[in-house]
């Protein structure tokens, strides 16, 4: 008779955040799965959980986590125990490599979700793919991630077999915001500046193009380094070139700091950017000033969502410190994702895990499909998610409010 499991959390020395469970097990990662024994899977997660970005990071960790725990209570895997690590990269690529080679070096990994960042992504994936281990990112948006660098051309080819993302790309999010900006918000100036990684570059370029095909001005570009904290140079130049509208290839650290200065230089614009601005933090860090910045980001808004009631109902339960934040829907479907492929692949090897189970797992991801917190979460020929739909956010109050939902029409 199986034990009724009892999810612990706990903090190791190397900073990973753990689900165990207590009860029967086989740490093999490739014993029987069914009967009275119990197999241990581990999701591995990496994200940045310090640092500028660890409340995206953190409330990734937390939907992970409770993805984790929704398997093990429903005992949604029979004969499996699921387990998380969780691995900070503070955002970085060497972290994030290093991270990769960690969990692969696990052999009760069987899948990993994450990271946040795109240019993480980029030293994550050759580990990982060549291990055959899956990755499931909940917020990676450089097309280039699954579609190779000529992607821009028409040269589409997928690089990792083994890579997948829930978060639609900048290939529809940058012309997105685009339609929305001379369409909708009537600017035609526009001041570009990008962070020079490889998500804020990419962003920012996807913007452009489909703003100058709309008949849009772009009256400047700059580039900023992230680190920085004196952004006045750049501000000064926005001032200057005429400009109603600042785009910003970028994350919220750098960007709400950089909206702050851009309207302290004296200059009457609206700054906007994708979904690394669409937090709250942004807002704190840019100030009164940024009544009316516009953000994009990956899906509908998940509270309008009835796919996410039961998420966030099972979110508040927990008592979470940190909330979910832009990806927490999608962190939670990445997650899910993971579960519904191993429990594929137990359930066509009768009941237990095959040896090549990190293989099967891959292979089984790209038929995946199922109505997750999100919508209907499958994946297409690249493992770009299926759901194309993107959200346009302005600052009002002290919050972002949804101005409108749709996809790209280009």
């Amino acid at each position: 008779m199986r034990h009724r499991s009892l999810l612990i959390l706990s903090t190791v020395l190397t900073g990973a955040l753990t689900l165990t469970a207590c009860g029967s097990r086989d740490n093999t990662g490739g014993g029987t799965a069914g009967g009275d024994s119990n197999t241990t899977v581990v999701i591995g997660l990496d994200a940045p959980l310090t640092g500028d970005l660890s409340a995206l990071g953190l409330g990734i960790r937390n939907s992970v986590d409770l993805a984790v725990r929704t398997a093990n209570e429903k005992k949604y895997v029979d004969g499996v125990t699921f387990k998380l690590e969780a691995l900070d990269d503070q955002a970085q690529p060497s972290s994030g490599q290093q991270n990769a080679s960690k969990l692969v070096a696990n052999k009760d990994v069987l899948g990993v979700v994450g990271p946040l960042n795109s240019n993480v992504a980029e030293s994550m994936q050759k580990v990982l793919d060549d291990a055959k281990l899956v990755q499931v990112s909940p917020a990676n948006t450089n097309p280039a991630l699954s579609q190779g660098p000529n992607w821009n051309s028409g040269d589409k080819k997928r690089g990792f077999k083994a890579y997948f993302r829930t978060a639609t790309t900048d290939a529809i999010q940058g012309p997105f915001a685009a339609q929305y900006i001379v369409n909708k918000a009537k600017k035609t100036k526009a001041f570009i500046i990008d962070d020079k990684k490889t998500y804020g570059a990419g962003l920012a370029a996807t913007f452009k193009a489909e703003f100058e095909k709309l008949g849009g001005k772009v009256v400047g570009t700059d580039h900023i380094n992230p680190e920085a904290k004196d952004f006045s140079a750049v501000a000064t130049k926005v001032k200057s070139s005429g400009a109603d509208v600042v785009y910003y290839g970028g994350e919220y650290p750098a960007g709400g700091p950089l909206s702050k200065q851009i309207k302290e230089a004296g200059a009457k614009v609206v700054v906007a950017g994708g979904d690394a601005l669409y937090s709250p933090e942004y807002i704190k860090l840019a100030g009164a000033s940024s009544q009316g910045d516009i953000a994009t980001s990956v899906g509908a808004p998940i509270e309008q969502l009835d796919s996410a009631k039961e998420f966030l109902a099972n979110y508040k339960k927990a008592n979470f410190k940190e909330a979910y934040e832009a990806y927490g829907g999608y962190a939670y479907d990445s997650a899910w994702a993971i579960i519904e492929a191993v429990k594929k692949v137990v359930d066509e090897n009768d009941g237990k895990l095959p040896e090549d189970a990190r293989a099967k797992v891959v292979d089984a991801m790209q038929g995946v499909s199922f109505d997750g917190v999100t919508g209907k979460v499958s994946f297409d020929e690249f493992g770009d998610t299926t759901n194309k739909q993107l959200t346009v956010y302005t600052v009002e109050g002290d919050a972002f409010k949804d101005v409108e939902s749709g996809t790209f029409t280009g």
